[in-house]
């Protein structure tokens, strides 16, 4: 089925996608079905994330974000990502148990995924295709995509950029003023 997901999205595009992103399935880090349609009418921003990386105190600024925005409507949907330098080579238990215990992360992590490569999971696919909003490979751990309400994706920011930069604070706050 994935094959079959990644070989539609890959041969038609994004542009497939643009107006059915939330439509894309993937799973909770506990193995439930879902997608972004279980958040339909909020504003979503969707992280790649690792354990081991340079980059993986960006957890508690993540937390900080959801804390702060969630009541507005903003989820945090965290991707574990193993496809740079091995840097999430956790089982799915595992990276549960690393994010409550030295982050309390409290947002919604979802099953470890492939974000470039050629298992390139179905949602990143979308998101970083040729007639994606904001087109090109995931560079690294914690690349993070803004999608509004509406399901489309408003802002891109690179792995670099924390999420109290206020370039991503404004982003999230403008976003969510948006009905």
């Amino acid at each position: 089925m994935k094959t079959l997901l990644l070989a539609a999205c890959l041969t038609t595009g994004s542009s497939l996608f643009a107006d059915s992103l939330d439509s894309i399935p993937f799973k909770t880090l506990e193995g439930a079905d879902t997608s972004l349609k279980a958040y339909a009418g909020k504003v979503v921003l969707v992280v790649n994330v690792a354990s081991r990386c340079g980059n993986t105190p960006q957890y508690a600024g993540l937390e900080d974000l959801y804390k702060k925005f969630g009541g507005d409507g903003l989820v945090v949907a965290g991707f574990p990502c193993n496809d740079f330098g091995g840097q999430e080579p956790g089982t799915n238990a595992e990276i549960k148990e690393f994010c409550t215990a030295k982050y309390s992360v409290t947002f919604p992590m979802m099953d470890k995924v492939h974000v470039k490569g050629p298992e390139q999971c179905p949602l990143y696919a979308a998101l970083t295709g040729p007639s994606a909003q904001f087109p090109g490979d995931v560079k690294w751990n914690f690349g993070k995509f803004l999608i509004g309400r509406d399901g489309s994706v408003i802002a891109r920011f690179e792995p670099g950029v924390k999420p109290e930069d206020p370039k991503v604070v404004e982003a999230i706050a403008a976003a969510l003023k948006k009905s």
